[in-house]
């Protein structure tokens, strides 16, 4: 694959995915949400749901919210390994990336359309499947565009770089979904706000005309060696490192997601401004984002993210406290503080999804010839999967049905404190990555 070289093609590159992670939040926070009334203030139910009433059963919809996080999981392995392994004249990632976008697109327009007979088994299952094929072909998408940033650049200070971009680009795509779109949700249906946020996927094109592949259909490409799906996962979860890693990730996975899943139902239960907190959170990360790398740079990647992970715990602990204080000013700054804590966590929490499978990926193909970077992510993928579906269907959905939200930013903490603790199990060499060598 022809290499980015300049700063400005890396930074566009790292922009791509913006608007396919936009569709995502907004299947994963507000239109799974929009699906049940329960949990809701009566206030914004007209908005925040699709008909103001339940049009899924909600103890099926859990069921089957989990298994679509299972599923999504799962089949990141086969849709890497097509990925890793597509012959065709276009080389590898382009032809992938179509053939996950267009069908994900449709998915997306299919969970728009609402019935009119309430919560039924057969919309339950409508519901179910077009969400578990959403999933499927997102998944396809973001592997594939995941998996180039180990091949289109060369080395660990620029694979760094796309993943810091593409954390501030989470932050602004984050921005736009949390404050903008609940902003419009004020006077708007989510389904259409839903329609108005679907353009932005089209940065997917980017990557359509900035990769540059030999043909792979006659084995004349790059001078990697193609393995089968067995031998791509045995090879990965051989790697002691990015197992114990993934360890770690899940559980920070399932604390930061089981927030972000429930928080249109925590803001509108705890009588906190989802917006001021959310700027609170999420605009000043360019800079923590830099506080994060400093450390990382003096100490290595073991310091700098156990910092990250208490930090966030901190703020989800502070959060949960302040939603029982009284309503008024106190409470209004007492919230935008606690966003301000988690903002020096957040930056950091989305980059090492991007950063650490690319560069041990890279390492291993450099040690193996083996180039598999797409069966990183999708093992990643599937651990994520598991730990998403655990918080935001069965832990979200108890919460919503019992009607104790407000528990939500508490048990969030609890799953990023257990992989802080984690943290010291990692190999030494996976601590240290980051670490500036002294100059004697």
């Amino acid at each position: 694959m022809k290499k980015l070289k300049t700063k400005r093609q890396m930074l566009l590159y790292a922009i791509s995915g913006m608007g396919v992670n936009m569709l995502n939040l907004m299947m994963g926070s507000y239109l799974c949400s929009a699906l049940i009334a329960s949990g809701f203030g009566k206030d914004v139910i007209a908005y925040q749901t699709f008909a103001q009433k339940d049009l899924v059963i909600a103890a099926v919809w859990a069921v089957f919210g989990l298994v679509a996080k299972i599923i999504d999981g799962i089949i990141d392995v086969p849709m890497a390994s097509l990925t890793d392994n597509l012959k065709s004249r276009w080389g590898r990632r382009r032809p992938s990336l179509m053939i996950g976008f267009i069908p994900m697109v449709a998915a997306y327009l299919l969970f728009l359309v609402v019935p009119n007979d309430g919560a039924t088994l057969w919309n339950t299952i409508y519901y179910g499947v077009v969400l578990c094929i959403f999933y499927s072909f997102y998944t396809l998408t973001m592997v594939t565009y995941y998996a180039t940033f180990t091949e289109i650049v060369d080395s660990e200070r620029d694979r760094s770089f796309i993943s810091n971009v593409k954390s501030v680009c989470d932050i602004i795509y984050f921005i736009l979904g949390y404050v903008g779109v609940r902003a419009m949700l004020n006077g708007m249906n989510i389904r259409t706000v839903a329609l108005i946020v679907l353009p932005l996927s089209l940065t997917m094109m980017i990557p359509m005309f900035m990769i540059h592949e030999p043909s792979t259909r006659s084995g004349v490409g790059e001078k990697t060696e193609s393995v089968s799906i067995i031998k791509s996962l045995r090879c990965t979860f051989r790697n002691k490192a990015f197992i114990l890693w993934m360890i770690v990730y899940a559980f920070m996975t399932f604390g930061v997601q089981l927030f972000l899943s429930g928080i249109n139902e925590y803001f509108s239960k705890a009588g906190m401004s989802m917006i001021y907190v959310m700027i609170a959170s999420f605009l000043p990360v360019p800079l923590t984002l830099m506080l994060f790398n400093k450390i990382q740079r003096r100490w290595g990647f073991g310091v700098s993210f156990t910092y990250v992970l208490l930090t966030f715990s901190v703020g989800m602990l502070s959060m949960f406290a302040a939603s029982y204080l009284p309503a008024g000013t106190a409470k209004t700054v007492i919230s935008i503080l606690c966003g301000l804590i988690c903002s020096f966590a957040v930056g950091a929490l989305f980059a090492v999804a991007y950063s650490i499978p690319s560069e041990l990926a890279a390492q291993e193909e450099k040690k193996t010839g083996i180039a598999n970077s797409a069966m990183y992510f999708a093992v990643q993928g599937l651990f994520s999967g598991v730990a998403t579906g655990i918080g935001a269907s069965v832990v979200l959905t108890t919460l919503k049905d019992t009607d104790t939200v407000f528990y939500l930013t508490a048990i969030s903490a609890l799953g990023t404190l257990v992989a802080a603790v984690l943290m010291p199990k990692l190999p030494k060499s996976l601590k240290l990555l980051g670490k500036e060598k002294s100059e004697k």
